[in-house]
């Protein structure tokens, strides 16, 4: 009997959604380094096609700077931003024309189909919707059908999240980073129950309270030599409207006039227009260091110098920020969220989402607390490694092959 043949369906690499890319590189080694001998797994991912955005081609004598990004691993730079008009219209060309035409040629290849990500659920149109699952990492893509009085957008945008929607519905099983997620399915009455399963979340090997010399060095580089009074206050993660980036400027800015030494680093890119206005309002440009999305050992050593981790979303769909600071040592003050609750536990500490004056309080406390009571503050470090040890990105492949033979 000749193994199965499973496609990992990924987004396009050219998206830069690093969560996304965590899932499917994470689900894909394990398959391949612990599951070879159940499913031969191929990762499914087209290159994006510029209609509308070109290649920035810098010529310097012979090499272009094409060539030299595509050389050292990184997609090239288009002219235009990755947020602007026309980057944003290829993206959607290709996720609703190029690449359903793409898996509509290759799933007479395969026995079983995932799709990684609740966005490309467009796919599912192209696709054996009894032989594939896909992935719902938040129902963030849907608000506009789900709840349009909360998120107003145009005709086309909300007939093309129609037809993703529509997909989605049709997969045999639809797994869930966290229960909250799974809940929210439910109640819009997405899936029936018994095609919704919990599969949560991994953390990265990286996120672990252990030096690592290199990435530690290149942190260094980039935040500066770290000091035991240093009070770094860490954010990762995008600046999209429901990480609520206003918010975290506000706590800042408020923490600040208790601890004026306070540095706030920001990890996955630039601010928005809107954002940069803030920290100019609040004059905070020079407490404030911005760093791009970085290599995973890198950001692990960020994590092990921040003091503390601020997650101050209204809405997420895991968290995995939360559960990777926990695992390096560094506390956590999240939304009260249900979906935080399940992945902070009581390692982490929780305020209303919008209160800024609580955030302040509590941001202040903890502070106060690593100088003033050691001990609790030693035990609140050890509470985040047992409750980070319940994520296992092995354990996320060992219930999602039992999904594939069953459905298999």
């Amino acid at each position: 009997m000749s193994i199965p043949k499973v496609a990992v369906i990924c987004d396009y690499r050219e998206e830069n959604w690093p969560s996304m890319d965590l899932v499917a590189g994470q689900l894909l080694d394990h398959l391949h380094n612990d599951y070879s001998h159940l499913v031969t797994a191929t990762r499914i991912c087209p290159t994006l096609r510029r209609r509308l955005t070109t290649l920035r081609t810098e010529v310097t004598g012979q090499k272009s700077k094409v060539g030299e990004q595509r050389s050292e691993g990184r997609e090239p730079e288009v002219i235009e931003g990755e947020n602007g008009p026309r980057f944003n219209a290829d993206r959607f060309l290709n996720r609703f024309w190029d690449y359903p035409r793409y898996v509509r040629r290759i799933r007479g290849e395969f026995d079983l189909f995932h799709v990684v990500d609740h966005s490309y659920g467009q796919l599912l149109h192209e696709l054996p919707p009894e032989r594939t699952i896909i992935t719902c990492h938040d129902l963030d893509t849907f608000q506009c059908l789900l709840e349009p009085e909360h998120d107003r957008r145009s005709f086309l945008f909300r007939k093309m999240m129609s037809r993703t929607l529509s997909g989605f519905q049709k997969a045999a099983l639809v797994t869930c980073d966290s229960a909250a997620t799974r809940n929210e399915i439910l109640r819009h009455g997405l899936v029936e129950p018994e095609r919704a399963v919990v599969v949560p979340n991994g953390v990265h090997p990286s996120c672990s309270p252990q030096a690592d010399a290199s990435a530690d060095r290149e942190a260094a580089r980039l935040l500066g030599e770290p000091t035991a009074s240093a009070i770094e206050i860490l954010h990762v993660g995008s600046t999209i409207p429901r990480k609520r980036i206003d918010i975290l400027l506000e706590i800042f800015s408020a923490t600040r006039k208790e601890f004026p030494a306070a540095r706030l680093i920001r990890v996955g890119g630039p601010f928005t227009h809107e954002q940069a206005r803030l920290v100019e309002r609040f004059d905070l440009a020079r407490s404030i260091i911005v760093l791009p999305h970085l290599e995973r050992n890198v950001l692990a050593a960020v994590y092990r110098r921040a003091t503390v981790l601020l997650q101050p979303s209204e809405r997420e769909g895991f968290g995995l920020p939360v559960v990777e600071a926990l695992a390096c040592g560094t506390p956590v003050i999240a939304s009260d969220l249900p979906v935080l609750r399940e992945v902070g536990g009581d390692a982490a500490s929780y305020c209303p989402a919008e209160n800024v004056v609580i955030w302040r309080d509590e941001t202040c406390r903890l502070l106060s607390e690593r100088l003033a009571d050691p001990e609790n503050w030693s035990a609140r470090i050890e509470r985040g490694f047992t409750q980070a040890r319940r994520f296992s990105w092995a354990e996320y492949a060992r219930k999602m092959i039992a999904l594939y033979l069953e459905l298999l």
